[in-house]
């Protein structure tokens, strides 16, 4: 099995991971001994998938213990605000991406690289529905380093792989024998629909993302869960092959 198919809006990815949304932009939920670390904030609208995500699992706002971004971006900072506001969650993001997340820096993104109208127009429709014009920069944040293990549910290990953006980091969680790379590496171009590993669209420095493969080539995990896209289970070896065998041009556009 490599890149699955288009799931339900909801889903257990695997024992301990479950889902928010269809593949677009994902938000995952980790679960050790019955508590539960969020994973990215997606987009604002994304509060009331992840109430009936919790419901689903018998699981309630007061068995989460952490919300952790992989980085700064939108639509990954989506609902990050209200969890603050409402529940006392302090997100936590790597130090490098902590004034992106709070508003402070302009957004490094760059080109998206190939386009297709109607992934994209997508794309678009779906941060109108979810409410990102009215997206909200996080007012606090805790912050982790590279190399940290994060004393949440499902400890996961801080991999460092700017290019994204600075503060880009992967979350390698042992115990559940899977790999959050966020926008290290995506598995769907929102920009034109193409699917398979690949620099994510709108990567501020695609040389340097490439060039971060060297940080996860070493990893093992079944499961390569990224912030667009379906699972790889094709391997951390292979993903990692790809995205390097595209190259910088490669944004946006799998290697075969």
């Amino acid at each position: 099995m490599r890149c699955a198919g288009w799931q339900n809006p909801r889903m257990k990815v695997a024992d301990g991971i479950h889902r928010l949304g269809p593949g677009v932009v994902n938000v995952y939920l980790l679960e050790e001994a019955g508590e539960i670390t969020i994973i990215d904030a997606g987009m604002p609208g994304d509060w009331s998938d992840l109430l009936r995500e919790l419901a689903a699992m018998g699981r309630t706002l007061d068995d989460v213990r952490a919300l952790v971004l992989t980085h700064g971006h939108s639509d990954h900072i989506g609902f990050a605000e209200r969890a603050r506001r409402e529940r006392g969650w302090i997100p936590r993001v790597h130090e490098l991406d902590a004034a992106l997340a709070r508003g402070e820096v302009p957004n490094p993104a760059k080109g998206g690289g190939p386009i297709r109208p109607i992934p994209l127009l997508s794309f678009l429709l779906l941060g109108l529905r979810r409410g990102a014009l009215g997206q909200t920069p996080i007012g606090e944040v805790a912050t982790y380093g590279d190399g940290a293990t994060l004393d949440v549910p499902g400890a996961p290990r801080v991999i460092l792989a700017p290019g994204h953006t600075p503060g880009c980091a992967a979350l390698h969680v042992a115990s559940r024998d899977a790999l959050f790379v966020g926008d290290v590496l995506s598995t769907y171009a929102v920009t034109n629909g193409s699917t398979g590993p690949m620099i994510a669209p709108f990567t501020a420095d695609p040389a340097q993302a490439v060039a971060s493969m060297d940080r996860l080539a070493g990893v093992e995990a079944r499961w390569v869960l990224p912030g667009h896209g379906q699972p790889w289970t094709g391997g951390v070896g292979e993903a990692v092959r790809r995205v390097r065998a595209a190259g910088p041009d490669g944004m946006g556009r799998p290697a075969s």
